[in-house]
């Protein structure tokens, strides 16, 4: 596939797509809400963004403090259309979830919650369920070597299938897996498609992994060329066989595999759809984005007010367009790329998805390409 020769189909549906996004730039509604409820874990993985540690020197918001910002949005959001999902650190490291559940349900919201999948056992499941939780995304990244690797713990596989297996076995809740693509599994993806689909799992997610937090420390975690398109056609192969649902990450543009292996085209929508509380009180768009990109703070500004009237960076992104996004002819689709891959201080873009899809392999990427596509037949 020439990924930078798009059809003449594809190009009408980029047009009106861009023209439903410029819209919802102008609307904003806001129906996704991320709460960095602590930056505890229970891990240290590689690739972690936000340096979380079992001890962290920012303590745990009190659920208050997040639902009295909650209620400030009242008359500008309408609870049964807007998601509050629970993030971290790990978000089970508080014992207070259970609570805040119900405080949530008693203002309307649904709710989920991203975990690791080490502390979820059925009766914790059975608890946040009684309280009102919709979704829940588990990482697993890879079989166990890898998963392993990649989360710094020697258990951390089987605890994460063993929640995956529960929330399988558990009628009413929505689940999907969410799998970080690097060096390590990108040759196992298909074993471990058949393992998720042993499993039960309907729903599956695909990253890689961006250079920033202590992922920039680790060559590891950034596939090569080759291996990067390969996991395109992966996916894509994956979603045109129907027996579990892939989706890409909503990471970055991708040319001609636009369409082809996610359910919508790209789209970005930090801060036009999506904001997040972090856990200093900051309000922002996607919790991986800090630094430069806060346009807030809880305890200091009406979040309304914030959400209505600041996030122009979100929403204009005109500045975007400098150094290499300057003459790239697919800027009006693409607006440079996911805010998240941008650097927190100076703006400019760390990666480029096309542009790595139209990288030429190095020699030693020839020789250590593990051929995904040849593995990927139908079981």
């Amino acid at each position: 596939m020439n990924v930078a020769r798009l059809s003449f189909r594809k190009k009408i549906a980029l047009e009106l797509f861009r023209r439903y996004r410029k819209n919802e730039a102008r609307l904003h509604p806001l129906n996704y809400i991320l709460w960095e409820c602590t930056l505890r874990c229970n891990l240290q993985c590689l690739h972690c963004g936000s340096d979380c540690r079992k001890e962290s020197a920012v303590k745990d918001m009190p659920a208050g403090d997040f639902l009295r910002a909650l209620d400030e949005l009242k008359g500008l959001v309408y609870p049964h259309k807007t998601m509050i999902v629970l993030t971290g650190g790990e978000a089970l490291m508080r014992n207070d979830l259970t609570q805040i559940g119900q405080q949530l349900y008693a203002r309307e919201f649904p709710w989920g919650l991203v975990t690791n999948g080490l502390l979820l056992q059925k009766n914790r499941l059975e608890s946040l369920l009684a309280s009102g939780l919709r979704a829940v995304t588990v990482s697993l990244d890879g079989l166990e070597a890898a998963h392993n690797w990649l989360r710094g713990t020697a258990t951390g596989f089987q605890k994460a299938l063993s929640a995956i297996r529960l929330l399988a076995q558990t009628p009413g809740i929505r689940f999907d897996v969410v799998t970080c693509a690097n060096r390590n599994n990108i040759g196992e993806l298909p074993q471990l498609k058949t393992l998720l689909r042993q499993t039960g799992v309907k729903q599956w997610r695909i990253f890689t992994i961006f250079p920033v937090g202590r992922a920039k420390m680790h060559e590891a975690l950034q596939l090569e060329p080759k291996n990067f398109r390969a996991l395109f056609e992966f996916i894509r192969q994956t979603r045109k066989e129907g027996k579990i649902k892939l989706n890409y990450g909503c990471e970055g543009f991708l040319g001609n595999y636009e369409g082809a292996v996610r359910d919508q085209l790209f789209y970005c929508r930090a801060g036009i759809t999506i904001a997040s509380v972090l856990a200093d009180g900051s309000i922002a768009a996607c919790p991986n984005l800090r630094a430069n990109f806060i346009q807030g703070n809880i305890y200091k500004d009406h979040f309304a007010d914030v959400w209505q009237n600041r996030y122009r960076v979100f929403r204009d992104k005109s500045w975007t367009k400098t150094g290499h996004c300057a003459a790239c002819k697919f800027f009006r689709y693409c607006e440079g790329n996911g805010m998240h891959l941008r650097d927190e201080q100076t703006g400019q873009l760390l990666f480029c998805h096309l542009k790595r899809l139209e990288e030429k392999p190095k020699e030693k990427d020839r020789s250590r390409f593990s051929p995904l596509v040849s593995a990927n037949r139908p079981e």
